[in-house]
């Protein structure tokens, strides 16, 4: 199976090149270190390089690896960065950062006890992932600010309670809109004001807390 995972890989990077869809060698790079097959529950493993998002615990969902990808590349994650993700799930979109920014260090929040224990157990191997069990929508500022932040469930309006848990020059990526369909976004908080950049169309699950989606 392990052969069949890696030219699985292989295809789906051949087509995000060919199409120009992943550009950053060291995302690429990142995606072939980290096994995807190893942060989804037993009955999908087998799906693990099928481009799609798929069920996990509690109601929750894994990103499809276009979709992780495009995050990560967007978010642009340097080695040495301290980064702060929201929304921990499987642990997978904290493994490939972490793979970036070492010897920097990801701080990764999960609401659900539930996805919180399956995230701590499959990130155990790496040593630059901290992971929390805690209300993600308000933040982590015990150890802000960071060099970069991304939120992995959608958000019904800007998180500007975040931008003071962001270094001068960061980058902060976060999908916005309704409960059904969100617009990526890329803020980069400057000396003197916070710029924005639209990247396109996603679906992701509502953010829970205290800044997240009301029932």
């Amino acid at each position: 199976m392990e052969n069949e995972f890696k030219e699985q890989k292989e295809r789906l990077i051949k087509y995000w090149t060919d199409y120009a869809i992943i550009t950053n060698n060291k995302v690429i790079d990142a995606f072939r270190k980290v096994k995807r097959e190893n942060f989804m529950t037993e009955e999908y493993r087998k799906y693990a390089y099928v481009d799609n998002a798929f069920p996990t615990l509690a109601g929750q969902t894994i990103s499809q690896p276009s979709t992780v990808m495009l995050m990560t590349q967007d978010l642009g994650p340097e080695k040495g960065n301290k980064v702060l993700e929201i929304g921990a799930g499987s642990g997978y979109q904290a493994a490939i950062i972490a793979e970036m920014v070492k010897p920097g260090i990801v701080y990764s929040v999960e609401i659900i006890p539930e996805l919180y224990e399956f995230a701590k157990n499959n990130l155990k191997v790496y040593k630059n992932v901290k992971v929390f069990l805690s209300d993600g929508s308000v933040g982590l500022k015990k150890y802000s600010p960071y060099d970069r932040i991304i939120i992995t469930a959608a958000c019904s309006e800007k998180p500007s309670q975040l931008f003071k848990q962001l270094k001068t020059n960061g980058i902060l990526i976060v999908p916005i809109g309704d409960k059904y369909m969100q617009v990526m976004h890329k803020f980069t908080k400057l000396k003197d004001k916070i710029e924005e950049e639209i990247l396109g169309e996603y679906v992701f699950v509502p953010l829970k807390g205290k800044y997240g989606f009301k029932a």
